[in-house]
């Protein structure tokens, strides 16, 4: 069988195999990290290393930003990143996780917050086939609104009765100085000191 139909579980840096992690739970919570704000972009890097390769410590420093770039196409699943930066935000995995995973049980036939497994292409395979139901329309919604087009009657209604499930929130909280410390002692920063 061609490789294309198999299911990855490793990533090649310099000739050699790494193992990752490919279940969307794990996936699902870089991509949080990766639209934190509070974060800057090294530790954006430094939290997508240590949740996606299982033992991240083993590659060679020559190899990190390989080690990024073939992380973020696995989790991109082929779609490059041109055309992800010309796309308007309309989903946001953790605030439309309620609507999510419902409109991919279907897809799936099961409850995935039940599986012990799926990986992550899986999952996105089903939520790319998302095509009816709650989550569509709100989406459908967002993209009119964002594109500053007339809803249909029917779609007003439906926003003014669910504006709170269709806005999307602004992820732009300030977090605690403690929590702030805590983060850059995680991710191995010293304390600034004046």
């Amino acid at each position: 069988m061609d490789d294309k139909w198999r299911l990855p579980h490793s990533i090649e840096l310099n000739g050699e195999p790494y193992d990752i992690r490919t279940d969307f739970r794990a996936i699902l919570d870089i991509l949080q990290a990766m639209s934190d704000p509070e974060l800057t972009e090294q530790e954006k890097n430094v939290v997508m290393l240590q949740i996606l390769y299982c033992d991240p410590d083993d590659i060679p420093e020559d190899c990190l930003e390989d080690a990024l770039l073939k992380g973020k196409e696995f989790i991109d699943c082929g779609i490059s990143e041109e055309e992800r930066a010309s796309r308007i935000k309309l989903m946001d995995w953790e605030q439309d996780s309620p609507i999510i995973a419902p409109a991919i049980n279907k897809n799936i036939g099961k409850d995935i917050r039940s599986l012990k497994y799926m990986h992550w292409w899986t999952f996105m395979g089903a939520y790319l086939e998302i095509y009816e139901g709650l989550f569509h329309q709100v989406l459908m919604i967002r993209q009119k609104k964002a594109k500053n087009k007339k809803l249909e009657k029917w779609e007003a209604e439906f926003y003014r009765n669910n504006r709170k499930l269709i806005d999307l929130k602004n992820s732009g909280q300030e977090r605690s100085q403690e929590e702030k410390d805590a983060l850059r002692e995680l991710f191995g920063y010293k304390k600034k000191t004046r």
